[in-house]
């Protein structure tokens, strides 16, 4: 008899009784599994390597609206660790595709950095070409000068360095900007990041050139800046010519061919005149 009265006792409900905690323990598992962490903005970025090539700059959709996921966006583009996927690359990586923009005729460059598109080249090889042709250009001032007056002496002119970093840094960012918007609004899939890596190497054989521009003989110091211009201004139009195929967009080919001999032409002037 007692035996059942404790256990009549022992279920009889007590969520009722004073000083009785009930059970949060579920709804707090609950709330836990339903917060995420919020998706970095720049993990579409470039898009996924499906069929089609890069669309651009891609944001996960956000749920609060358009004032918030616009907030969001902005936050994504100006964060630094949105690019840190865009350095993820080791020596032997880099090294293949320096070696592949001296290769102009392959077109291929694209197929090999579809995988994992760097911005490693495009700021390594942009700031070396930037101090190089500072530096080499006025070795190469100050021997033309020599030649002619055995008693100049050595100046290193400053305004060479400011003129390589607007030239350089200016070309490489924005060129390839302006055909990524001339291609979309004509309607092909460019990708953006492809686009500054592609660019980048290209400036790679403007680094070796420079070397040689050094030498004050003037003829030779034209044969290798067309030389090297040339090889570049293919390089670049071979591997744009997959983002226009089926398309009459012969004139864009022209405009990177001529504008990336342009800038040869540049630093043969104004650095190694």
């Amino acid at each position: 008899m007692a035996r059942l009265e404790d256990d009549s006792y022992t279920n009889l409900p007590t969520s009722h009784l004073l000083g009785s905690v009930p059970a949060v323990v579920k709804e707090e598992e609950k709330n836990a599994n339903e917060y995420a962490a919020p998706e970095a903005n720049m993990q579409n970025f470039p898009p996924n390597n499906g069929g089609e090539r890069g669309h651009g700059y891609q944001s996960p959709r956000n749920s609060g609206g358009d004032g918030q996921s616009s907030t969001n966006n902005w936050q994504g583009v100006f964060s630094i660790s949105s690019y840190t996927q865009y350095f993820n690359v080791d020596t032997d990586i880099v090294l293949n595709r320096l070696l592949s923009s001296l290769h102009p005729v392959s077109g291929d460059f694209f197929s090999k950095i579809d995988a994992n598109p760097d911005l490693y080249g495009l700021v390594w090889v942009a700031t070396t070409l930037v101090f190089v042709i500072a530096s080499l250009g006025n070795c190469a001032t100050y021997l033309m000068n020599r030649h002619s007056d055995s008693s100049t002496s050595w100046s290193f002119n400053v305004s060479y360095l400011s003129s390589a970093a607007c030239t350089v840094y200016g070309y490489a960012l924005v060129v390839p900007l302006a055909f990524y918007f001339l291609l979309q609004y004509l309607g092909s899939n460019a990708s953006l990041v492809r686009f500054w890596c592609m660019w980048g190497y290209s400036l790679f054989i403007f680094i070796l050139a420079s070397f040689l521009l050094v030498i004050p003989v003037e003829f030779l110091k034209w044969i290798v800046i067309i030389l090297a211009g040339g090889a570049s201004a293919c390089f670049v139009s071979w591997n744009l010519k997959s983002y226009i195929i089926g398309n009459d967009l012969t004139l864009i080919l022209v405009a990177a061919f001529v504008l990336q001999l342009g800038l040869a032409l540049f630093i043969k002037i104004w650095f190694f005149a």
